[in-house]
């Protein structure tokens, strides 16, 4: 087995320990984003001490090279799969585009009804999983990072709250919604973990920080 694809190893423990760690952080509003629920702190701890710490490499990057947004089911696609499980009274038209409802965006606390206001963030963005590894993946698993559904890695939120952050880590961006900053960086710690990405100086440095006060 593969060293990428043994990172999708959790143990029974660990996600129970994340579930109860995790309770109370999701004050649902009337519209929830639903992201998957990170591994608790002490994981997301472990984790971190465990990836590698190497200096960032952009070289080479173009985010055509994350096929993103493929076809889910029928004629709904990644975005639009997401709009739905993160939104509430969703409704779609033959095309699977949502024509109302409502999302709450957990980054800034702001609700929208239209989704044109609202953006998927790659939670950990593409351009940042190049630097830290995906450079030398497959097509098909930059495809499978890019459109990941089942880890906290795809999420609702306003739009230009997801284009201020670009690209950035938890060094230079976080959530202005503090009580969501414990979730984000567990969310952070294992998407890089199970992918096998690593961490620069100054990004384990906040994460750990951040860590510390969960």
């Amino acid at each position: 087995m593969s060293k990428f694809y043994a990172r999708r190893r959790l143990s029974i423990a660990a996600a129970l320990t994340g579930v109860i760690a995790s309770v109370g952080l999701f004050h649902a509003p009337a519209a929830s984003a639903a992201l998957p629920t990170p591994v608790s702190a002490a994981t997301a701890r472990g984790y971190l001490s465990s990836l590698d710490v190497r200096t960032e490499n952009r070289t080479g990057y173009n985010r055509d090279l994350f096929p993103h947004w493929i076809t889910v089911s029928g004629t709904c696609n990644t975005r639009e799969t997401i709009l739905k499980r993160d939104g509430t009274n969703v409704v779609t038209d033959s095309s699977c585009a949502a024509t109302s409802g409502s999302w709450y965006s957990p980054y800034d606390g702001a609700t929208w009804s239209a989704a044109s206001d609202v953006d998927i963030d790659h939670l950990v963005p593409l351009a940042e999983a190049w630097d830290s590894g995906a450079g030398s993946w497959t097509t098909a698993q930059r495809q499978a990072f890019a459109n990941d559904r089942t880890r906290p890695q795809l999420l609702a939120v306003t739009d230009n709250v997801n284009q201020s952050k670009g690209d950035q880590d938890p060094a230079t961006w976080m959530p202005s919604r503090t009580a969501y900053r414990c979730t984000y960086v567990r969310a952070w710690v294992q998407v890089k973990y199970h992918y096998d990405l690593s961490v620069d100086s100054a990004e384990k440095s906040a994460l750990q920080g951040y860590l510390a006060n969960c």
